[in-house]
């Protein structure tokens, strides 16, 4: 909630924020579209226009908490041509998004560091901090396997099919699991680790 109480820094998170959720959700779109589906196509989600991708508490609470999530882009899994292999590209090309953007923002720092803070000064660092960090936070936290989030996605090409019929039940509630976890804090428990090593996959 730091942010609530410095409005410049607010203001200045709010390009990295609608980056990451747009280019998270173009990614999965365009997965889509390379796989065979081009239900996101039909749907006006194959953009980084980010009021296409716009979802209110979602956005909110990534703002705010570090943890959120934009409005998730329809996929037909009729289309695949490989249904298990696609569904797993599918899902994981949004956070593949937004670990390429976290990596061409720490090699831009690297390199670029110096030029852009005499450029932009605090305000441009901040910015660059915050592509970094909201970039971050969105891949890891959509690892996590609980629907709706990417990592469920992945559990369920993996899952044999006699246990689908539990997975469909928990994506009913997963919402309201995830709610639940994320303000009793238990989300950290596996937030952390997953955090933990996409940290250490950036080129320092």
């Amino acid at each position: 909630m730091r942010l609530l109480h410095d409005p410049v820094k607010l203001l200045l998170t709010i390009p990295a924020l609608l980056w990451a959720l747009s280019f998270h959700e173009f990614c999965h779109g365009l997965a889509a579209r390379l796989v065979g589906d081009r239900t996101a196509e039909r749907y006006g989600r194959l953009t980084l226009n980010p009021l296409a991708h716009f979802d209110i508490v979602g956005t909110l609470m990534l703002l705010f908490l570090g943890f959120g999530w934009a409005k998730p882009v329809p996929i037909n899994t009729r289309y695949f041509r490989h249904p298990r292999r696609d569904l797993i590209i599918v899902s994981l090309a949004g956070v593949a998004g937004n670990m390429l953007t976290a990596i061409l923002t720490v090699l831009f720092l690297r390199f670029c560091g110096e030029w852009w803070w005499n450029l932009t000064g605090r305000a441009g660092w901040t910015i660059a901090e915050q592509m970094l960090y909201i970039n971050m936070g969105l891949a890891a936290f959509n690892l996590i396997p609980i629907p709706p989030l990417d990592g469920s996605r992945v559990l369920e090409a993996f899952m044999p099919y006699k246990y689908m019929e539990y997975y469909y039940w928990l994506e009913r509630y997963g919402m309201i699991i995830l709610l639940v976890l994320l303000f009793t804090g238990v989300i950290d428990v596996i937030f952390g680790p997953i955090i933990r090593v996409l940290w250490y996959l950036l080129p320092y």
